[in-house]
Order: C-alpha cells, then sequence, then structure tokens
C-alpha cells in the first residue's frame, strides 16, 4: 500500500511538472509574440516620425485636414456617400462641390463596382474554359489551350489598351447602336435595363419584397438541396408575382441620336477594364481548375461512366463539387490580385482609386497622405476578400466532411 501511494504521489508531482513546463513554454511563446508585433509597430512609428520630421524640415505638413476641403474638379463617372439626409448615408453623383473625402469615396467605389463584376465573371469564364483544357472536343480543347496561353503570356496593360482602343472605341455610334434584348452597345457606353420598385410603402409589396430577399439569402447559404431548390422555386415565383402586378419593373435604356435615358450605363473605360480584367484572371483561374481536375483520381471518371453517366452529368455532379472545395484559397489570391489590377484603369482614364488619387495629389500636393489613404484601402478591400474566401472554405469543407 505504501508503494501504490509513493507512485500516486511520484505520478501527480509528475503531472505537475509537466503541467508547469506547459505554462512555461506557452508564457515564452506569448512573450515572443508581444514582442514582435511591439517591435513591429515600434519600428513603424519610427519610420512615420522620421518621415514627419523630414517633411517638416522642408515645410511641408503631414496631416489628413485636406480631406475635408472642396475638391474643386468634377469626376466622369461614379457615386460617393452623402449625409443629407441624417444619420443614413445615399449614394450621389460625385460634384465638384463635395470634399476630398468623397472624392476618395468615389474611387473606392468605382474599383468595388468592377472587382466585383470581374470576380464573378471571370470566375464564370475561367471555369468554362478550364473545363474546356479538358474537352474530348478537339476544337473546344485546343481553342481553350490557344485562348489562356496567349492571354497569360501578354502583359495586362497591352490586353488593356487592345480592348480600349481596338474594341470598345470601335463599337458603332449612339445613332447606330447594337441592341439586344434591351441592352445597347454603342460608343458612348453599354446600357442596361434596370430594375424599378413601384410597390410604395403597400404592405403587401413590402412583404412580397422581403420574403424575395429571403429564399435568395436562404439559396445562398443554406447547405441542404432539398431547402436551397424550395428557395430558388419561391424566389423565382415571387419575382414573377411582382413584375406580373407592377409592383417591380424593368426601366429600359431609351436612345436617341445623341443621348441615351433610362437603364443603367456602363462608360467606354469601365467596360474595357472590365473586359481586359475578366479575360486575363479567366485564364489564370482556368489553369487552377483545370490542375485541380486532373489531381483528382481518375477512376472517378471511370466510376461515373460505368454507372451510365454522361461526361457532361459527371463533371458538373461529381468532378466541379471536389473541385470547388479544393480551389477557393487559389481562387482568393486571383481574386485579390484582380482588385489590386483595377489601378491599371489610370492607363485609359477610369476614375478608379489610384487615378483619383492622382488628381488629388496634383491639386493638393498632399502625395504622401493620399498614398497612405490609397494602400490601406486596397489592405482593406483584401482583408474582406480574403475574409470571405475563407468564410466560403469552411463552410464547404465542413458541408464534404458532414456528408
Amino acid at each position: 500500500m505504501t508503494i501504490d501511494r509513493t507512485d500516486a504521489r511520484a505520478f501527480a508531482s509528475e503531472s505537475d511538472m509537466l503541467a508547469s513546463k506547459r505554462r512555461r513554454n506557452r508564457f515564452r511563446h506569448d512573450a515572443i509574440q508581444v514582442a514582435i508585433i511591439a517591435a513591429a509597430v515600434a519600428l513603424v512609428a519610427l519610420f512615420a516620425y522620421a518621415v514627419k520630421e523630414g517633411l517638416a524640415r522642408h515645410g511641408i505638413q503631414f496631416s489628413f485636414s485636406f480631406l475635408w476641403d472642396a475638391a474643386g474638379f468634377d469626376i466622369s463617372e461614379g457615386k460617393t456617400l452623402v449625409f443629407d439626409n441624417g444619420l443614413w448615408p445615399s449614394l450621389t453623383s460625385f460634384t465638384a462641390d463635395r470634399t476630398i473625402a468623397q472624392a476618395f469615396v468615389t474611387g473606392i467605389v468605382n474599383t468595388i463596382k468592377v472587382a466585383v463584376l470581374a470576380i464573378i465573371l471571370s470566375t464564370v469564364l475561367g471555369t468554362l474554359l478550364g473545363v474546356g483544357r479538358l474537352s474530348t472536343n478537339w476544337v473546344v480543347r485546343n481553342l481553350s489551350f490557344w485562348c489562356v496561353e496567349f492571354v497569360r503570356n501578354t502583359p495586362l496593360l497591352i490586353q488593356l489598351v487592345f480592348w480600349y482602343f481596338a474594341v470598345v472605341l470601335h463599337f458603332p455610334p449612339l445613332a447606330a447602336a447594337a441592341k439586344f434584348y434591351g441592352v445597347v452597345i454603342s460608343q458612348q457606353g453599354l446600357y442596361f435595363p434596370s430594375p424599378v420598385w413601384h410597390g410604395g410603402s403597400s404592405p403587401f409589396a413590402v412583404a412580397m419584397a422581403v420574403a424575395c430577399c429571403a429564399a435568395i439569402l436562404g439559396l445562398i447559404l443554406n447547405g441542404r438541396a432539398k431547402i436551397r431548390w424550395i428557395c430558388a422555386g419561391a424566389a423565382v415565383v415571387l419575382l414573377g408575382v411582382m413584375l406580373a402586378t407592377g409592383t417591380l419593373g424593368l426601366d429600359y435604356p431609351v436612345t436617341s441620336r445623341f443621348q441615351a435615358s433610362g437603364g443603367t450605363s456602363m462608360s467606354p473605360e469601365m467596360a474595357a477594364l472590365l473586359l481586359a480584367i475578366v479575360v486575363n484572371s479567366a485564364s489564370y483561374i482556368a489553369e487552377i481548375v483545370r490542375g485541380s481536375i486532373d489531381a483528382l483520381p481518375k477512376g472517378q471518371w471511370e466510376a461515373a461512366a460505368s454507372l451510365g453517366l454522361s461526361r457532361r452529368n459527371t463533371v458538373n455532379d461529381i468532378i466541379l463539387p471536389q473541385v470547388f472545395r479544393v480551389v477557393l484559397p487559389s481562387f482568393g489570391n486571383q481574386y485579390i490580385s484582380l482588385t489590386k489590377n483595377t489601378a491599371l484603369g489610370i492607363a485609359i482614364g477610369y476614375p478608379e482609386l489610384f487615378n483619383i488619387y492622382g488628381t488629388i495629389a496634383n491639386q493638393t500636393g498632399h502625395s504622401l497622405e493620399g498614398i497612405v489613404i490609397v494602400m490601406v484601402s486596397y489592405l482593406v478591400l483584401s482583408w474582406v476578400i480574403s475574409g470571405l474566401v475563407a468564410w466560403a472554405d469552411r463552410r464547404l469543407t465542413k458541408r464534404g466532411a458532414a456528408r
């Protein structure tokens, strides 16, 4: 019995020693991390102080107070935030009497507008090209291959200039504009039908709108296939009812000889920038998709064929669902790069964030403060994209593990 008590005391003493050692290691690890962060913050603060003192010696003041001065220049397109109606902001066109801070907001809005559209379109086009690279059809396979190789091996800036000067500026004039299901394509820009709310504050109309939004959210966020189909059907039915009853309408663009009105417009500069970024990013996404498909076991293709599935059904139901769980981190990197590439819009005069920064720097002389704002803006946009991709990745991973 004495031996057992001695062994128990020895075991307890050894456990206490291990726990104490783990606490010391954890404290040492945390202390090292805190020290690294403190050193990085101190280094940045020292650099900022040195820059400020250097500017002060030359009579230049480092300050962000200029942001509240009137801009004194116009921006060709874009919206900015205003608080004219109280606490809730609204989007309105930028004018010269707005502040410089609102000019930066206009640039950010224009950048986000291009980035969001480019992310959606490049993902769809890149997936199609990636699958086309592995097609059994010789024409589709080689056409996809040469498209990807040509785009990936030419600079994006040259592609942007090509799309703007050789394609968009050669669209027909507005008097002879091409029209396709309400879409108008001309040298003056692209015009699309836009939804218009006619329901006012009617309880029935508002209830339908809320129900439709809830159905769309359920379609996006719910992971169960049956519920997603129900949400999709409900959203389609509700949209149809709102269109049929006139609660929701479409405002179609109307063109004359020299101008167009109605609908939603896209400037030639934005159209060229969007085309260049979508095609360029799609070529890289295509290679990501192709490589991920090639990495899957060949036995899955053979098993699907033995079950009588067509190649199309195999790709849609078996291959691509597995691929998207693998490629999301790589897609995230491409989306961040795509967002930063919008800064090339300065080459064709599109008023994105970096282009507007150049105008503000020339007008005010506060180039350093402006570039800090631009860098922080792109950093925040990259963090948002990274966070959304990480959330989608975790969601798909959990769903795959549950199944």
